[in-house]
């Protein structure tokens, strides 16, 4: 049966509506059919095969700063980067520590979740020989055993923001090396990829600490040249009292007129002090800070020092039995502290403060204790310190002489070591001229330093060329010119990598 060409097009176009109206059919927020999901991050390579600590350290993205110089190796770029710690093993890491060798002449402007240790102080910080970071307030890399896979535990993300020298806008800046920093941790391989590095660490199995303790529920104590105590004794709703033990360990140092600071993380401040005393007694960082905006009703005007960075001194002698300031065990001892080598009984220091905290730590379980931590004296050797560690709470004879112990609430530990001191450059060298001679005998190739701009241009470690007499009066950088025209005169070669000048000042 043949249908007509008319009903054969009615149907194709009671069809075609049919269809449309399956298709739209259907609500927007119709969720029958679900898009695939987007598949979840990807962990660096190597991460899942690592049994240990893995590190990485990416380079996120940078900038061109002013002022804009031809000169390449001057021009200044703003830099941001992040670098990561995750606990792959089955071992907590207690007190992680992380060295990032970086090689551009960089300056740290600001780190989160971390701070600077070993003597590099606060932002900004010029890092270009490497720098040491500690965890803050994340100071323990937790295992997934113990935190059912928490990487909020397991892990620590650190932001960088900073400024680098020297490259062209092509090049990738990574650091030279990335490593922990903890004793007895091997970070054997390092990986380089185009804009970030791996390495996993594990402990070394030869290693054998020499301050091994018995094993507590925090970090063996560690020993140096001076160690520092930060007792928490009582700890109240908003408040605590705390002591503070400084002990020369050191056999051949001395320790005079020594100066205690630390730096405040989360607004608290001193509001009393025995054994010792603060520099600055002021309470007006209080009443226009947030301690003002938190305690309504406090009398500031009893409080010893609001500072963020405190100045702590020790008492005179004369002050040892003062019941209001002193009357304090191993106080008062003029900021002297001999070798226990020496005599053991002045090898110690100890003062007691009352310290307020702000909101959200005013609970009595929740404890900071300050950080970056320096101590100096007037004529000893300078000392990089630690971050605090907390170690296990410190014992204290029971005062009724019982014989029983008295336990802190918590304590920290503090570890300063003696520095070797930097190289001063110096200021003024010594030619020698010669009566039957008409050359000079410059100062040596970089004798008053150089800096890096100037080693791309010349060479550093070559022998200075002699130089006509007059020449030593010119300025170093404008000796060139008579140094390649007085070789000329006298036959000698001219190497294609001018030595650098003595930059010294004529």
């Amino acid at each position: 049966m043949k249908m007509p060409w008319m009903k054969l097009i009615c149907l194709a176009f009671l069809f075609l509506s049919l269809r449309n109206q399956i298709c739209y059919g259907a609500p927007d927020d119709y969720d029958d059919y679900d898009e695939e999901e987007e598949p979840k991050e990807k962990n660096p390579p190597g991460q899942d095969k690592c049994n240990g600590i893995f590190l990485t350290y990416t380079f996120t993205e940078r900038n061109k700063e002013l002022p804009h110089v031809k000169n390449v190796t001057a021009q200044a770029w703003s830099f941001k980067s992040k670098a990561t710690l995750v606990n792959t093993g089955l071992e907590e890491l207690k007190g992680w520590k992380m060295f990032i060798r970086f090689q551009h002449r960089e300056v740290l402007v600001s780190a989160t979740n971390a701070i600077l240790v070993n003597g590099a102080g606060d932002f900004p910080a010029k890092v270009e020989k490497g720098a040491t970071l500690s965890g803050y307030p994340n100071t323990d890399l937790k295992t997934s055993v113990d935190t059912a896979g928490d990487l909020t535990k397991m892990s620590t993300e650190i932001e960088f923001t900073g400024t680098m020298f020297g490259l062209n806008e092509k090049a990738i800046p990574l650091p030279k090396s990335i490593r922990l920093a903890n004793d007895g941790w091997k970070c054997p391989t390092l990986t380089t990829y185009r804009t970030f590095l791996t390495t996993c660490c594990h402990k070394d199995p030869k290693y054998k600490s020499l301050n091994q303790s018995a094993k507590g529920k925090y970090t063996p104590r560690q020993y140096g040249d001076v160690n520092l105590m930060y007792d928490v004794l009582k700890s109240y709703e908003g408040s605590y009292e705390a002591q503070v033990t400084i002990d020369n360990d050191g056999t051949l140092s001395r320790l005079d007129n020594w100066n205690l600071t630390w730096e405040w993380m989360r607004g608290e401040f001193i509001h009393s002090m025995r054994g010792a005393y603060t520099r600055r007694i002021e309470y007006s960082d209080c009443i226009f800070g947030l301690p003002g905006q938190y305690l309504k009703g406090f009398d500031f005007s009893q409080v010893m020092n609001c500072e963020k960075r405190p100045v702590i001194s020790d008492l005179p002698l004369e002050k040892a039995n003062d019941t209001e300031i002193g009357h304090i065990p191993n106080c008062c001892k003029n900021g002297s502290l001999v070798s226990p080598v020496m005599d053991e009984n002045n090898a110690r220091a100890v003062f007691q403060l009352r310290v307020y905290k702000l909101p959200p730590d005013t609970p009595k379980t929740v404890l900071y204790p300050p950080q970056r931590w320096n101590i100096t004296s007037l004529v000893s050797a300078h000392y990089h310190c630690s971050a605090p560690v907390r170690v296990d709470p410190s014992a204290f004879p029971e005062a009724t002489g019982t014989g029983a112990k008295t336990y802190a609430v918590a304590s920290w530990q503090v570890v300063c070591n003696m520095t070797k001191p930097e190289k001063k450059r110096a200021k003024c060298c010594v030619s020698f001229t010669a009566y039957y001679s008409n050359g000079a005998v410059p100062c040596s190739t970089c004798a008053c330093g150089c800096d890096d701009s100037q080693t791309d241009k010349c060479n550093p470690s070559s022998r200075a060329m002699l130089l006509p007499p007059d020449a030593l009066l010119l300025p170093a950088v404008n000796r060139t010119a008579k140094i390649k025209a007085y070789a000329k005169l006298k036959k000698k070669p001219v190497p294609r990598a001018m030595p650098c000048p003595d930059n010294c000042v004529v």
